[in-house]
């Protein structure tokens, strides 16, 4: 008998219902382990540079292909749970976890090592992506808030990983630390993956099916159109982003502050990262995702500047936490933003294709971000060339708004 759930199994349940908000629970708990993947490699650069002496760009290639698998996973992943549910989809992340971070830890060059780092990113990909878009059908009142949730997972990681895996690579290696990671993602990922076996009935699909397209013609793209928009506005917040969430802890090591200080203010950034998150989810609920991505994107941009104007200890420790309260909301609203115009059963895909745009983002930022470094000799033209990128979601989603808008004035 075949282990995968089925959409009409009799083990369905309702949104709103009190097994939902235990899904909810562990999904936070799932992301907050398997998002260990993204924050490591940001934390071992430093080491992996120095064994294997090469630039601050080739070093950088680690993060950029564990961005690129994570945004690979998120498509493939996203269909797959789109088909049978999300539990077959978690068991391949926990695997791909434990066998990316084991191969990283035996990796004999840089390249093996960002090979691995490829695999890792896949298996990280199915507690962001996947997961948001199952727990969109649980919820429809609350449908803002509970998607921030999960996606607070990946910043709970943030704020809790990078001082753990600080410590372990100061005190037995980063190697050892890759190894005991991998092992400790399959030992408890799997049996939690358990708890989100059951699927939701959709009774209301025709109904959510026929709201999303009537919200598309208002808007007056096509959906393919409206894809290519949400990608190129991912794209370019998610370049913006990455430049002080990847080089945090090398920068502050060029200022003489020492790599633990850099690990400190990531953990600050992506923890006041979780209080953005969630909030943002309340702000959705009443304004919308598209005017509260707006909100996020211009307040990233007011932090990228500010950390061209101080690079004091004090200073960066604060203007770390002001990104992190800032930014954390915009990625969450694309998920929003899918679930508003494109059907249910699309919606693993969907979001998954323009998560992918922004881990695009995140990889193409990150390395660019090196790049400059090694052409510059500082991160000063970095921050630039993240605000620039910064602007280009800001003009997507005024334009978008500006046609949200539109028809409902009309309609008034």
């Amino acid at each position: 008998m075949s282990v995968i759930p089925q959409r009409a199994s009799p083990e369905t349940a309702e949104a709103e219902s009190a097994y939902a908000w235990v899904r909810l629970a562990t999904a936070l708990v799932l992301g907050t382990i398997g998002s260990v993947g993204m924050w490591s490699v940001v934390v071992a650069l430093p080491a992996v540079q120095a064994e294997f002496a090469v630039a601050r760009a080739d070093a950088s290639l680690p993060f950029t292909l564990t961005m690129i698998g994570f945004g690979i996973g998120a498509v493939a992943l996203g269909r797959l749970a789109d088909r049978f549910g999300i539990f077959i989809p978690l068991l391949v992340g926990a695997a791909s976890l434990c066998t990316g971070y084991v191969a990283a830890s035996l990796a004999p060059s840089l390249w093996i090592f960002a090979l691995a780092s490829l695999v890792t990113g896949i298996g990280t990909s199915v507690t962001f992506a996947p997961l948001i878009a199952d727990l969109s059908h649980w919820f429809t009142r609350r449908r803002g808030i509970a998607v921030t949730v999960v996606a607070a997972g990946n910043y709970a990681a943030g704020t809790v990983w990078p001082p753990i895996v600080q410590h372990f690579i100061a005190s037995a290696g980063w190697r050892p630390t890759h190894f005991g990671i991998g092992f400790f993602c399959l030992a408890t990922m799997v049996p939690l993956s358990f708890l989100l076996l059951r699927q939701i009935a959709f009774h209301a699909e025709a109904a959510e099916r026929a709201n999303a397209a009537g919200a598309l013609a208002r808007l007056g793209v096509s959906a393919n159109g409206l894809m290519a928009l949400l990608c190129v506005a991912g794209l370019g917040c998610c370049v913006a982003m990455s430049m002080p969430q990847a080089h945090i802890v090398a920068y502050c090591g060029d200022l003489g502050y020492g790599v633990a200080r850099g690990a400190e203010m990531l953990s600050l950034m992506l923890g006041f990262g979780i209080v953005s998150r969630i909030a943002s989810g309340f702000v959705a609920d009443k304004i919308g995702g598209v005017a509260t991505l707006l909100l996020g994107s211009f307040l990233q941009g007011v932090a990228l500047f500010l950390y061209l104007l101080f690079d004091g200890l004090v200073s960066l420790y604060v203007i770390s936490a002001l990104f992190g309260l800032f930014q954390g909301g915009i990625v969450p609203m694309y998920a929003l933003i899918v679930r508003e115009y494109f059907p249910p059963r699309e919606a693993a895909t969907r979001v998954g294709i323009v998560i992918f745009s922004t881990i695009i983002g995140m990889a193409l930022g990150g390395w660019v971000s090196g790049w400059i470094f090694d052409l510059t000799g500082s991160y000063r033209a970095a921050f630039l060339n993240g605000l620039g990128w910064n602007f280009v979601n800001v003009a997507v989603m005024v334009w978008l708004l500006s046609r949200t808008r539109a028809p409902r004035l009309a309609a008034a």
